[in-house]
C-alpha cells in the first residue's frame, strides 16, 4: 500500500511537470511570435515609407509635370480633331494613340503635382510661356489650331501630321530633361516612356508623310 501511494505521488508529480514544462513552452512560444509578428510588421511599414515614389522630388520633376500637362492637353485636342476632318485610317489610328496614352498621363502628373505640394498644373498652354522649356517645347500657336479646325481632307492630314510630329519633338525635348535632371522615380519613367512611344510615333507620321 505504501508503495503503491508513493507511485501514485510520482506519477502526479511528472503530470503536473509536464503541464508546466508545456505552459512555459507555450507562452514563450507566442511571445517569440508576437514579437518577431510587430518586428516584421514595423520593418514593412518602414520599407513601404522609403520606397514611397513622392518622397523624393526636385524642381525639375515639379517644372516637367507642369509643362508636360498642357503639352499633352493640346495633343488631346489636335487628336480629337480628326474626327470628321479625315478619312485616313492611319492618322485616325494615330490620334486614338495619342489620346489614350496622354490623357492618363495627365491625370498621373496632377497626381503627383497634388502629392508634392504643388498648384494644380493648368491645360491652357498660355502658362508655359516664361518658363526656361527649350525652343516652345513645340506647342501650337492659336493659329495653329485655327488653321487645323478648317482643314479638311488631305490637307488637314498633311497639317495635322507636320504639327504633331513638331509637338511631340517638343515632348521628347522635355522629357529628355527629365531623365537627365529629374530625382523622382516614376517621372523619371514615365519620361522615358514619352521619349520612346513619342520618337516611335515621329517615325510613323514622318513615313506617312512621305
Amino acid at each position: 500500500m505504501h508503495t503503491r501511494t508513493k507511485t501514485l505521488t510520482a506519477l502526479a508529480a511528472a503530470a503536473v511537470g509536464v503541464v508546466l514544462v508545456a505552459g512555459c513552452s507555450d507562452g514563450g512560444s507566442d511571445t517569440s511570435m508576437e514579437g518577431h509578428s510587430m518586428g516584421s510588421s514595423t520593418a514593412m511599414e518602414s520599407s513601404a515609407e522609403s520606397a514611397d515614389p513622392a518622397a523624393a522630388f526636385n524642381d525639375a520633376d515639379v517644372m516637367f509635370a507642369t509643362m508636360m500637362y498642357p503639352h499633352h492637353a493640346q495633343a488631346v485636342e489636335m487628336a480629337d480633331m480628326v474626327e470628321g476632318r479625315t478619312t485616313n485610317p492611319d492618322v485616325i489610328a494615330l490620334a486614338d494613340e495619342i489620346a489614350a496614352a496622354q490623357q492618363p498621363e495627365m491625370d498621373q502628373l496632377t497626381s503627383w503635382l497634388s502629392q508634392w505640394g504643388q498648384p494644380a498644373p493648368s491645360s491652357d498652354a498660355s502658362s508655359m510661356e516664361g518658363m526656361d522649356h527649350g525652343s516652345g517645347g513645340g506647342m501650337m500657336t492659336a493659329q495653329d489650331m485655327e488653321s487645323l479646325m478648317t482643314a479638311s481632307g488631305a490637307d488637314f492630314d498633311r497639317q495635322w501630321l507636320t504639327m504633331m510630329i513638331e509637338h511631340h519633338r517638343g515632348a521628347v525635348e522635355m522629357a529628355e530633361k527629365e531623365i537627365a535632371d529629374g530625382e523622382n522615380t516614376d517621372a523619371v519613367a514615365m519620361a522615358r516612356t514619352i521619349v520612346e512611344t513619342q520618337n516611335a510615333e515621329i517615325s510613323r507620321m514622318q513615313q506617312l508623310l512621305g
